[in-house]
């Protein structure tokens, strides 16, 4: 298991397969009626989707850095197993890529009252016209994974922040 982590973890072509196959099992779950030839289609625009918004985001991360995306990938890998590089001039290229993922995590933070409540208000039409139809297993459904996708959203960046502010202490405390 820990070899298939670490795998996903650096290789963008399995991050790819595995979009794919999750898009493909979510297209047939959910339009059962369609050919199967459109269920592979829209994973394939999932996974391409996806992986755009990844290497735009890695490209970004390692620019401000000063590595290229790969390094950023195992940079970050280092971040959240809180593994202090020895190496100076590692140590200055993550002390780089930590100070920029903060200052952009704390900059996205102001906007996430509002996406919360977005969210919040979505669930609740949802559940309200699910409610007013007559129908109230499936919008209910839909209100409790979108309650648990916020959770697991807060949860995360409270997890990332976390480590960031870990490695940033480290590094201030090493030099």
């Amino acid at each position: 298991m820990h070899s298939l982590k670490l795998w996903l973890d650096r290789s963008l072509p399995a991050q790819a397969v595995l979009v794919l196959v999750v898009g493909v099992g979510v297209g047939a779950l959910f339009r059962r009626d369609e050919h199967p030839v459109i269920w592979v289609i829209h994973g394939a625009v999932y996974a391409a989707v996806t992986l755009g918004i990844l290497v735009f985001h890695r490209r970004r991360a390692g620019r401000a850095a000063g590595t290229d995306a790969r390094g950023v990938a195992g940079l970050t890998r280092r971040v959240r197993h809180r593994e202090v590089p020895t190496d100076p001039e590692e140590r200055e290229t993550m002390r780089r890529l930590v100070d920029d993922q903060l200052g952009t995590m704390e900059r996205a933070g102001r906007w996430l009252p509002y996406w919360l409540g977005l969210m919040g208000l979505v669930a609740v039409g949802v559940l309200t016209l699910g409610i007013i139809g007559g129908s109230l297993l499936l919008p209910l459904a839909f209100a409790v994974a979108t309650a648990g996708f916020c959770f697991w959203i807060l949860w995360m960046r409270r997890r990332t922040l976390g480590a960031y502010r870990h490695m940033r202490s480290a590094l201030k405390s090493q030099a």
